[in-house]
């Protein structure tokens, strides 16, 4: 059945890369993408969908109730996959507001449109919005830190440590309480950190490279021994389509790459692909450009998501590791510089 999707923050870096993807499995969906075009979102990364006819662009802010609003009754959507939210742990600390505006408000705006256009009374979706659905990507920071051991799992409680990652877990929880009360066709899921192409340059791994290129000192937090769990931003999409298309309604779904590093083995690795790829002319190793920096406040020593319950009852598997994604990663960002 052809669909109409809002989907929000589509042109920022997991929704530039999920987009594409996303219509080329489904050539026959149409795809609304609202973006604010903050600094994180760039439509060049939407080159190659601009001029498919199923595309279009609206630059809004899902802030906007009324924009919100319009667009449901303009294009009477199937589904929503939000992506839309503000990302960057720093930059929450150091100005909260727009997290609470855009990842609580925001989230809140699409849920009651979503609400008032699906949905003729609590547990009673109009006629042929029976299997309409809203999808909220959130992150594995909701859960705050793990010790040397262990997973994040579906049922892990929540631990938000930071400004951005407690209006992350407000908005899921906001999305599980109109599931509940109001019967809405939610999915949620919490993905570990993703790196691949089109990811903006304030986050590690671009940092890593654009400094290694430009011969600047690579700063690292602390000793560099916080670990995450990497996810390539293409297995992500394809986990999305999956949770969209056949996750249950009202569940959340962990996705994770089981890839995890510390920051300092991800320096030095793209170091090393640096040097083959791209050897320093003086002869020099990339790795001696790296210069530990103080420590980021409130920083979460260890992330790691167990996907166990995506990969079994969905089927899903990440088609990419960690050595071959990072090879395709630095050398897209080395094409570019």
């Amino acid at each position: 059945m052809s669909q109409t999707i809002l989907v929000t923050g589509g042109a920022g870096f997991i929704g530039a890369n999920f987009i594409p993807y996303f219509m080329a499995q489904h050539p026959d969906y149409k795809i609304v993408n609202l973006d604010k075009l903050t600094y994180a979102g760039n439509l060049d990364n939407l080159r190659e969908v601009e001029n498919n006819p199923n595309y279009t662009f609206v630059e809004g802010d899902i802030c906007n109730d009324k924009l919100v609003n319009d667009l449901f009754d303009k294009h009477n959507f199937t589904g929503v996959i939000h992506f839309a939210a503000e990302t960057h742990v720093d930059n929450s600390i150091t100005g909260p507001r727009p997290f609470i505006n855009t990842n609580l408000v925001g989230t809140f705006n699409l849920l009651e449109a979503a609400r008032t256009h699906w949905l003729d009374a609590p547990h009673s979706p109009k006629k042929g919005m029976e299997n309409n659905r809203f999808h909220h990507i959130s992150t594995d920071e909701v859960f705050g830190m793990l010790g040397a051991q262990g997973y994040f799992s579906e049922t892990t409680p929540y631990a938000p440590s930071s400004p951005y990652s407690a209006s992350k877990a407000g908005s899921d929880f906001l999305v599980r309480a109109y599931h509940h009360t109001f019967g809405l066709n939610t999915t949620t899921s919490n993905c570990s950190n993703n790196y691949g192409p089109k990811q903006h340059g304030e986050k590690l791994i671009p940092t890593i490279i654009r400094n290694c290129l430009n011969l600047s000192p690579i700063p690292i937090y602390g000793n560099g021994q916080n670990i995450r769990d990497w996810l390539y931003v293409t297995d992500h999409a394809k986990a999305i389509d999956m949770i969209y298309h056949n996750g249950k309604s009202g569940e959340t779904y962990n996705v994770g790459g089981h890839n995890e590093r510390t920051n300092l083995e991800i320096t030095h690795t793209i170091c090393a692909i640096l040097d083959d790829i791209r050897p320093r002319q003086d002869g020099k190793k990339y790795a001696e450009l790296i210069t530990f920096v103080k420590d980021r406040a409130g920083h979460d020593l260890r992330y790691a998501i167990d996907p166990a319950k995506i990969t079994g009852e969905l089927g899903y598997k990440p088609d990419e590791t960690f050595d071959t994604g990072i090879v395709k990663t630095v050398k897209w960002y080395a094409d570019k510089a």
